[in-house]
């Protein structure tokens, strides 16, 4: 049997890969977990929280993931539409035995998914998601839990999120990606001190992530630029971001690493004088890291095992390009906007953000082929494919092919020091796995 979770949870078209059927066998199992142990300690009435982003399933899902979970003898807490890391942190604040998040992320309005915190607001281990699975097909029947709604969900994550923030001075652009932070990413900018213009906002769950957020930071570049403003741009679930500085330049998850790398060292809170980083790290920065006594860990792409590494290692810091960045003495996943607004509180007054950032990165290419299901891994053609374009790069580049752990693509990735051969290389490259997996 095909298992359920992938790297971010469980994640498909609704009504294809994930139904509501799908949704209610999990929050049974969940609940079951939590009352076996799976996640921590067994607890007989399981507390849940449950949120999700601004997706037209998501009503539809949640109704049936809660009645999944009521059935199973757990009660839920459900916070309606806010943040991924909104709901991690409630699942802390609140004490609960797991946390739901109902969400697609970056994927386009059709998708959704969910995805589970344990005890404490941390992801779940595979063990644990595939013990979930499992449990789904063996459930006992027990007395039925309650709901209740946590009217004061927002209000929590602000406080959270702007505490001991200023960033007074400072004008953005925030594009909300009409996703789960449509209301509170403005809101908690504005209360952190910055003047904010607030676009894609309307929550419109139709148009989540349609030409706007993270996806396209062309979006917020051009507006910001208009407004002579620093560009934040979040996701769907609001965990990753990326900003755009003063003249236009995209400031993604490498260049935050660094930056909020310098600026923790220098308050103190850089624990063990390292940071986690995934095989897509720009080299620039790993040059940058050497250069400053910088202490770098490297995992496989997923927010969950840079988490890992970083428990591991007993580091604070780390993240991934794509703008997932973990502030781990203050959360405990990615969180887009806690992110920007530590981005924000490191320009100083009279300086700019432009100025802040350390490297110069190596041009990237990055070219997404639909796989339609078949092989993942890169067979005798693509393997050729790749000894090729390595050996005209040298050691100036390298070349990366790996699936999508969210989505039916195989991801091609040639770093070099010229755009145009980084390309060239890339659809070399690419041409092959698309011949391959045809």
């Amino acid at each position: 049997m095909t298992r359920l979770f992938g790297t971010d949870g469980i994640r498909g078209t609704f009504g294809v890969d994930l139904t509501t059927a799908i949704a209610a066998d999990v929050g049974t199992a969940l609940g079951e977990a939590c009352r076996r142990g799976v996640l921590a300690g067994g607890v007989d009435r399981p507390r849940v929280v449950v949120g999700r982003d601004t997706r037209p399933s998501g009503p539809a899902l949640e109704d049936a993931l809660v009645g999944g979970l009521v059935s199973s003898g757990a009660d839920v807490l459900a916070a309606g539409v806010l943040p991924t890391p909104a709901v991690a942190f409630l699942t802390s604040h609140l004490d609960a035995d797991a946390g739901v998040v109902i969400s697609a992320s970056h994927n386009p309005p059709a998708d959704n998914g969910i995805k589970i915190f344990g005890p404490g607001g941390w992801k779940l281990s595979a063990q644990a998601e595939s013990r979930i699975e499992d449990l789904m097909r063996s459930v006992e029947t027990t007395s039925p839990g309650t709901v209740r709604e946590v009217s004061d969900a927002s209000e929590r994550y602000l406080t959270h999120v702007v505490s001991g923030a200023d960033v007074r001075g400072a004008r953005v652009v925030i594009d909300c990606a009409n996703g789960a932070a449509f209301e509170v990413g403005p809101e908690a900018l504005r209360r952190a001190g910055a003047a904010v213009v607030a676009i894609n906002a309307t929550g419109d769950g139709e148009q989540i992530n349609e030409g706007c957020g993270a996806l396209y930071p062309d979006v917020v570049r051009a507006r910001a630029l208009t407004e002579r403003a620093i560009g934040v741009t979040l996701d769907g679930d609001a965990d990753r971001v990326l900003v755009v500085d003063e003249d236009g330049a995209l400031v993604d998850g490498d260049a935050i690493l660094a930056m909020l790398a310098l600026r923790l060292r220098d308050a103190g809170r850089l624990s063990g004088d390292g940071i986690v980083v995934t095989v897509m790290a720009n080299q620039a920065l790993r040059r940058w890291c050497d250069r400053e006594g910088i202490g770098l860990v490297e995992t496989p792409v997923g927010d969950r095992h840079v988490l890992e590494a970083m428990r591991e290692h007993g580091l604070v810091l780390g993240g991934e390009q794509s703008g997932h960045v973990i502030v781990g003495d203050r959360t405990t996943t990615g969180d887009g906007l806690l992110t920007a607004i530590e981005v924000l509180a490191a320009v100083e007054p009279g300086r700019r953000l432009a100025d802040l950032v350390p490297f110069e990165p190596l041009p990237q290419v990055l070219v997404n082929v639909r796989t339609n299901g078949r092989r993942a891994t890169p067979g005798e053609l693509v393997r050729a494919a790749i000894a090729q374009a390595q050996g005209r790069l040298g050691e100036d580049g390298r070349v990366l092919v790996r699936p999508s752990g969210t989505e039916p693509v195989v991801r091609v990735m040639v770093e070099a020091p010229d755009a145009r051969l980084a390309s060239d290389l890339a659809e070399i490259v690419a041409a092959a796995v698309e011949r391959e997996t045809s």
